[in-house]
């Protein structure tokens, strides 16, 4: 018997396991496929800390206050990205030289100021810049672009490295971890959970739901219902090695857009765009989606007109609703924990990691952290 299983091979699951098992837990993570093949290896590497815009508009200032608290986390684990590297010892390609949120008139920078109001009442720092200052730091902004705002903190990792080397850690210090493993049923016992699988019937302790967009699914099999988590497929483009064009991470108001530029020269393209779902339920590019990611693209940046695309690729993201992360131990199945963060688990893998691998332990995570928004209900 474990004293933990991990279900979910991606960030959330790894750094999940790997905190564990510094903290001289005896964890097994299990992993259906292989590890990192989802959405944690297949996103365009975004750190973000800043409220997404369009749910911002769509939604509402009343929807913003309920969101506010999440900004602290996803800064505080932006804190743990620039550590990452030093503690599992594997170059992850971390580059934060800002965010810059852009905007093409004065109603849309009236949106952007709107919304900086509650990022700076969580302490985030946001730069409200005109054409003149936004000119200054970015000027391969396209001229019609009229301001903007820019934080310092945002930026970029490779999402390939990340979770291998959360994993890689954890095995050194312990954990097992067994790819190719998945779960068919999960069973309450007297002393914890009794997990069925290929290999057989696995026991442990506690469990932990770090399975993304599947985390509804497996959370079904212990008699556990998370309203709202779902997947959507999404897609990304990535372009031919140019020289140095982007230093940023660039989010437009006016579209959909996720712009950056990582160290070997390669401009990462996304920003949220529909992909489409095959027969057997892979998530397939869409043309359509392609086309228009890649004009607003251009709109905004026009030296891209140039550049050739080389890849282009879909995922499933998980995501609610809501964009609120749940975070911690089911109320009514005690030992059965959840880490999910939605729509920006990459940028918060660190942080939703370390705070469930202490509240598994019955710790308080070592984070001047409010975890009551984050907790679930029920």
């Amino acid at each position: 018997m474990s004293d933990v299983i991990v279900i979910g091979g991606g960030l959330a699951g790894c750094a999940t396991a790997y905190y564990l098992a510094a903290d001289g837990v005896d964890v097994t993570l299990l992993e259906r496929t292989d590890l990192n093949t989802l959405a944690s290896g297949s996103n365009a590497g975004s750190l973000h800390a800043q409220i997404p815009h369009d749910p911002f508009v769509t939604n509402g200032e009343a929807w913003a206050e309920v969101f506010s608290p999440t900004i602290g986390l996803l800064a505080r684990s932006i804190e743990m990205w620039r550590g990452l590297p030093a503690l599992l010892g594997v170059d992850l390609e971390i580059g934060l030289k800002g965010g810059l949120l852009v905007a093409p008139n004065e109603a849309q920078m009236r949106d952007i100021e709107r919304k900086a109001a509650f990022e700076r009442a969580q302490g985030l720092r946001i730069d409200i810049l005109d054409r003149p200052a936004l000119r200054a730091l970015a000027p391969y902004l396209s001229d019609h672009i009229v301001g903007g705002a820019f934080c310092p903190d945002e930026g970029k990792a490779n999402p390939f490295a990340v979770a291998p080397a959360f994993a890689a850690a954890a095995e050194r210090l312990g954990a097992t971890i067994l790819r190719h493993t998945p779960v068919q049923a999960i069973v309450r016992t007297g002393d914890g959970f009794e997990v069925s699988t290929p290999r057989g019937v696995l026991k442990a302790k506690r469990v932990v739901d770090a399975a993304g967009a599947d985390a509804a699914r497996i959370a079904a099999m212990a008699g556990i219902e998370l309203a709202d988590v779902q997947g959507f497929p999404i897609q990304a483009s990535a372009t031919e090695q140019v020289g140095p064009l982007v230093p940023h991470l660039v989010y437009y108001t006016g579209e959909k857009l996720t712009l950056k530029q990582n160290g070997v020269g390669t401009l990462l393209i996304g920003g949220g765009w529909p992909a489409r779902l095959g027969r057997h339920g892979n998530p397939v590019a869409n043309p359509d989606s392609l086309a228009r990611n890649l004009a607003v693209a251009v709109s905004v940046v026009p030296a891209l007109a140039k550049v050739k695309i080389v890849r282009t690729w879909a995922a499933i993201v998980n995501g609610t609703s809501d964009w609120k992360p749940i975070l911690g131990e089911i109320p009514a199945v005690p030992g059965f924990f959840v880490n999910f963060f939605p729509w920006m688990g990459f940028t918060a893998g660190p942080i939703s990691a370390r705070i469930v691998a202490s509240l598994v332990q019955g710790r308080q995570p070592p984070l001047d952290v409010d975890l009551s928004p984050f907790l679930p209900k029920g």
